[in-house]
């Protein structure tokens, strides 16, 4: 360095350079600080975040299980009670069978008999709807038995006999129902009243029926 008097003393020279150093180490020292500082502060930011999303993070997923079982265990309660509907929905109690519910068709055992034999007939219910319905058989279908015009009736299986006690049936759809009867060959009349005539051999015909329901007319002959 030169000054404008001319060349300084060494010792001032070095001391002005020694200060010269000392405060560019200073210098060097501060900056170095304030880097260190700004990145210490990025980082301590970055964390902060880091942990308040990872938090944030957890508390959703909390809450998300939560309202996972909280709707587990309400949809629980829905189906628990549709198995019960099903179940009860499995056996509904089955309407009463109309008379157009049901078709009745009358059999004879053979189409002659002898006078003196017993005929023997038979009848089948069918349920002819398309659902299951109910009927009280107790007192059961009656046979009827007719001149072969149809003029004149000679007997019915229930003139003589008392109903029997009151019997519920269920019949399904298309389901049948069979009973059998015998004549003895003689009259009768409703609750059993007046003579009971032997019936002379000729041409006969035996009906089914219950209640208002009856079925097509059935013909046998009564022999010598």
């Amino acid at each position: 360095m030169l000054e404008p008097n001319g060349p300084l003393p060494p010792e001032i020279y070095w001391r002005r350079r020694a200060l010269a150093i000392g405060v560019i180490v200073v210098a060097l020292a501060i900056v170095i600080w304030l880097v260190t500082m700004v990145a210490r502060g990025g980082d301590s930011s970055g964390k902060t975040d880091a942990a308040a999303t990872t938090t944030s993070e957890s508390s959703s997923s909390s809450s998300a299980e939560s309202s996972s079982t909280t709707a587990s265990s309400s949809s629980a309660t829905p189906t628990s009670s549709a198995v019960a509907t099903s179940s009860a929905a499995a056996e509904p109690a089955a309407a009463p069978c109309g008379d157009q519910s049901l078709a009745l068709k009358v059999t004879v055992g053979q189409p002659t008999y002898r006078v003196g034999d017993q005929p023997a007939f038979g009848t089948v219910i069918t349920n002819i709807s398309s659902a299951p319905c109910s009927r009280d058989l107790g007192p059961g279908p009656q046979f009827l038995v007719y001149t072969l015009d149809g003029q004149r009736r000679l007997w019915a299986s229930n003139d003589c006999n008392p109903d029997g006690p009151p019997d519920l049936k269920t019949l399904k759809a298309g389901e049948q129902l069979s009973y059998k009867g015998a004549w003895f060959g003689t009259t009768s009349q409703p609750q059993c009243a007046g003579d009971r005539l032997q019936v002379p051999a000729g041409a006969y015909m035996v009906v089914a029926q219950l209640g208002a329901i009856r079925s097509a007319a059935e013909p046998f002959n009564l022999a010598e």
